[in-house]
Order: structure tokens, then C-alpha cells, then sequence
């Protein structure tokens, strides 16, 4: 594909609670084994895409390790390559990044070595599978200077999250308001976008000129009446995990079936990190119904409707329902969780009980397991 990739991996939103508080969004884990970003990484190394950048920032540690290695995901070429950009300090710059835009104007560089004409800038916290060659075809055939990809969101209260827009019969792009308190539309950007690299670059060395740091904000609106600006729409599934509620559901979507088999078992595949961890093992008495169980697992209790990462221990006489349980976690006996997210190496205490009864409850000890 004629087009380097940009994903933007370097914030944070308080709306994750404590999800956040170890790790960026985009190294979230979603269904089991995989991040937030091995979609967008995915999606890229499907296209082609051979250079691709993730500028990160906030917690960045687990993410950076993540993506310690481009094998996974298949740029490790010798034209190509992943590389990951934190801010740095420089003799002319000590800041952090001041938002997305200036994020992308602080490694311009990688942008202006460069030689493909198009570029790819993408969220790490969409779980989505895409073929960004369908959507840089759309690009040329419309002339557009810029391309969103787009999608309609069902529940009017999640507009505020989201760039929304109106385009005409044509896919134009006549309004573009970014998280509005409430809309009459409900097309949604998904922070996916197609733009000429020469122009790209011209547009964020104006914008850093001007003292304008957010590319949503201070670059795309800003010109939506100046450049053609079209929407190409997503059919497919697509979700965002900028908060607690959507990053829990997210993680139950996953276990339909018609959802684990449009990212499991069709083709392009979603690639990621793999760990060296002996199967999930099932104890006698241990019964899981309508659950996914990752590497590594051992189940004594009993699991329903759940979504289990690697490392997971379940005791004795343990009840887990309508939850997510993240990666090292262990559950002592006669315990029952329903509607949580159980953070990461978290150690339940044997008979503890927490339950989500207004929505989705995020579950954080942090005993020693070793000295109860």
C-alpha cells in the first residue's frame, strides 16, 4: 500500500477509573489474549502498510514492552518497520506531547523521510478490522484532501464521546463537531483518517505555528470548509474502550458467536505478542459456560458468560459471572464476582464478594496472595 501508518497511542481519559491507572488504553487487553492496538496493527500489516508509527506517552511502559518486537505483526522488513516515539528531549523542544497534533509535529521527521504519498492515522483504542486499501481507493476517487472513516453509533448518550458529522448524498463532510454535549446525528468519526503525507505535513507545521496542538480540533475542523473532507462509512464491527462501561462490553462481545468468528476465524487475521504458557487446566469440579478462558488458566469454581485472561487461578467453590478478569489474577475459594472488571495481579481474598449492581464494578486489591 502507497501509505505510511500513524497511530496515535499516547492518552489518557479518566472514564477508564482505575483501568488507567497502570496502563494506556491502548495496552488494554481485550478478548483473552490480545491488546487494544494489535487491531490497528493488525489492520496495517493486512494493507501492507510497511512503515508504521506509534507515538506514545501516558504509562507507556507495558505498551512499549508490547511492542518490543515487530515480528508479531510482521514489519520487520528490511523497507520497513515499526517504530515507537515517545517524547524526547531535545534542543529545541522539552515538552511533553501537548495533544495529537503536536505528537505527530514532534516526529515529523518520520513523516518527511518518508517517500509514500499517503498516510494512515489511526486510534490505538478501536477494535475494528479494516482494509485500509478500500478506504485510500474511496480517497482517490472522490479527490478528497481528507478521508474519516466513519460509523453510526445506536445509543444517542455516546455522541459526547465522538467527532460527529453530517455529510451529504455525495459523502461529503458539511459538519464536523468534536464531542458535542448532544447532536441530531448520530455518524460518529472513528478516528481513522487518510490524508496526501505532503499535505499532512503542511498542515501540522501550520498548526504548531499557530499554537494549536489537538489534530482534531485545530487541524480537520479547522479546515472542513477549505478542504474536501469526505466520510467513507464502516459496516463492520467497530467499538471504542475510552471508558469502563464500553471497554467492559466491548470485552462481552467477544463472546458471541458471530463476533468471535468475524475476528478469529475470518480472514485477515488479528496478530499479537505471544506468551510461552501451558493450556488452561480444568480441575474437577470446575464447569465454564459461554466463556473465554485464556492460556495459563486453572478453574477449580465455576465461570459463566466471562471473559478470563492468561495466569487466571479460580478456586474452590468460586462463582464468576458476566465478568472480566485481567491477566495474573488470583481468586481465593468461595468467592463470587458478577459485573466486574477484576484489575490485573489482583489476589481475591477465600470469600469475598463484589457485585456490579449499578453497571460495571472495577475490582482493585492489592494484597500479597503470599500474605493473607
Amino acid at each position: 500500500m502507497r501509505a505510511i501508518g500513524i497511530i496515535l497511542a499516547g492518552g489518557n481519559n479518566n472514564r477508564m477509573r482505575e483501568l488507567s491507572d497502570r496502563r494506556a488504553i491502548a495496552a488494554m487487553p481485550i478478548a483473552g489474549s490480545y491488546r487494544a492496538i494489535d487491531f490497528s496493527l493488525s489492520s496495517m500489516a493486512a494493507s501492507h502498510i510497511q512503515q508504521v508509527a506509534v507515538l506514545t506517552q501516558y504509562n507507556a511502559r507495558s505498551l512499549n514492552e508490547h511492542l518490543s518486537s515487530s515480528k508479531w505483526w510482521d514489519f520487520g522488513r528490511k523497507q520497513g518497520g515499526l517504530y515507537v516515539f515517545t517524547p524526547t528531549i531535545t534542543k529545541e523542544n522539552s515538552l511533553w506531547y501537548q495533544g495529537t497534533a503536536d505528537a505527530i509535529y514532534q516526529n515529523l521527521e518520520f513523516l518527511t523521510r518518508s517517500h509514500e504519498p499517503y498516510a494512515v492515522i489511526a486510534s490505538g483504542d478501536g477494535i475494528y478490522k479494516l482494509d485500509y486499501n478500500k478506504v485510500l481507493e474511496y480517497h482517490i476517487a472522490k479527490r478528497a484532501d481528507v478521508t474519516v472513516v466513519c460509523t453510526t453509533v445506536r445509543n444517542p448518550e455516546e455522541v459526547e464521546r465522538f467527532g460527529v458529522l453530517r455529510m451529504n448524498e455525495d459523502g461529503r463532510i458539511e459538519e464536523f463537531e468534536e464531542k458535542p454535549m448532544a447532536s441530531p446525528y448520530n455518524t460518529i468519526s472513528t478516528g481513522i483518517y487518510i490524508i496526501r503525507r505532503r499535505q499532512l505535513i503542511e498542515m501540522i507545521e501550520r498548526a504548531a505555528a499557530d499554537g494549536r496542538y489537538n489534530f482534531v480540533q485545530d487541524v480537520l475542523i479547522r479546515y472542513k470548509n477549505v478542504k474536501r473532507m469526505y466520510g467513507y462509512h464502516l459496516d463492520t464491527y467497530w467499538s471504542n474502550i475510552s471508558t469502563a462501561e464500553s471497554y467492559y462490553q466491548t470485552n462481552m462481545d467477544f463472546l458471541k458467536p458471530e463476533i468471535r468468528n468475524y475476528f478469529f476465524k475470518q480472514d485477515p487475521p488479528v496478530k499479537t505478542k505471544i506468551d510461552d504458557l501451558p493450556p488452561a487446566k480444568y480441575n474437577p469440579g470446575a464447569c465454564v459456560r459461554n466463556s473465554l478462558v485464556s492460556s495459563g488458566c486453572i478453574i477449580n469454581g465455576q465461570v459463566a458468560d466471562s471473559v478470563l485472561f492468561k495466569n487466571v487461578f479460580i478456586g474452590n467453590n468460586c462463582t464468576i459471572k458476566n465478568s472480566v478478569i485481567l491477566n495474573d489474577v488470583y481468586i481465593g475459594e468461595n468467592s463470587y464476582i458478577e459485573n466486574c472488571v477484576v484489575e490485573s495481579r489482583d489476589t481475591i481474598k477465600a470469600g469475598s464478594r463484589f457485585c456490579g449492581e449499578n453497571g460495571v464494578r472495577i475490582v482493585v486489591e492489592n494484597n500479597n496472595r503470599y500474605n493473607l
